[in-house]
């Protein structure tokens, strides 16, 4: 398990980031610890032609901290699983690029986000599409299943990373890859940070130290290729406050299995 993980209560967690990103799938325009919507896409790298392609609504629901898709460098035919993938905006990204003799699917254990995901999919033109509930840390797939797992802020929510990984790795075909963003730390955080769901659930309490993030990627079996920091920052003064005494970043990673 990872070291972060060790104060926090993993079942008040799991209330607060259900409930969080359930107001997220709701109410996008709420505040929030962090940014939302089409402006923070973006500033990330997003193309605006992309995002004129994408439902709305996935659109104003996205909540990441970066941009993979060029180190993805998706192809046409492939499958595509995202981790964590909210109201779908890298769902329906990762569709356009491998086309409709691809398939991707989307997995995410809050019924909210689901819910709209899913309206969004029927309402719109992607055939290729799933989303399916489940927990990042235990997919509900076959061994070898994906050319490409991608993840956007999301597997710092997690208590167990190094089982997040292990699962990564093994739904990938051999030679399949990872593209991801994620808040990593520059020092290790406080227990009064880590113990704190809210802070978690803003994507700082669980974030692990860059260094230690990347040691559970490679040993999990996968070979990281690049790695860039991205240009990201949180909005609520204590979430501002946590990132500016660890070194909270934002970093973007494309590892092979």
């Amino acid at each position: 398990m990872d070291t972060t993980a060790a104060a926090v209560d993993r079942d008040e967690l799991e209330s607060k980031v259900r409930e969080l990103y359930r107001l997220v799938a709701q109410h996008p325009a709420g505040k929030y610890h962090f940014r939302m919507g089409r402006g923070l896409a973006e500033q990330l790298g997003y193309p605006a032609p992309l995002l004129d392609l994408i439902p709305a609504g996935a659109v104003e629901s996205f909540a990441g901290v970066g941009y993979f898709f060029d180190l993805a460098n998706l192809a046409a035919g492939e499958s595509v699983l995202d981790l964590g993938s909210g109201s779908g905006m890298d769902v329906f990204a990762a569709a356009l690029a491998v086309g409709r003799d691809g398939n991707v699917v989307g997995v995410d254990m809050t019924p909210e986000q689901l819910g709209k995901a899913e309206g969004l999919r029927a309402d719109a033109d992607f055939p290729h599409v799933t989303f399916v509930e489940g927990r990042i840390d235990d997919l509900p797939f076959a061994d070898a299943s994906f050319d490409c797992v991608i993840s956007n802020g999301v597997i710092n929510l997690s208590p167990d990373k190094g089982a997040v990984f292990r699962e990564a790795a093994r739904v990938l075909r051999p030679g399949g890859r990872l593209a991801i963003a994620d808040i990593v730390t520059e020092k290790p955080l406080s227990p009064k940070i880590v113990c704190n769901t809210d802070l978690w659930a803003a994507c700082i309490g669980g974030a692990a130290q860059t260094a230690t993030y990347q040691e559970m990627m490679t040993g999990s079996g996968f070979a990281i290729e690049a790695a860039r920091t991205n240009i990201y920052e949180f909005l609520s003064d204590s979430a501002r406050s946590a990132s500016e005494k660890y070194g909270v970043t934002s970093v973007s990673f494309l590892a092979h299995r």
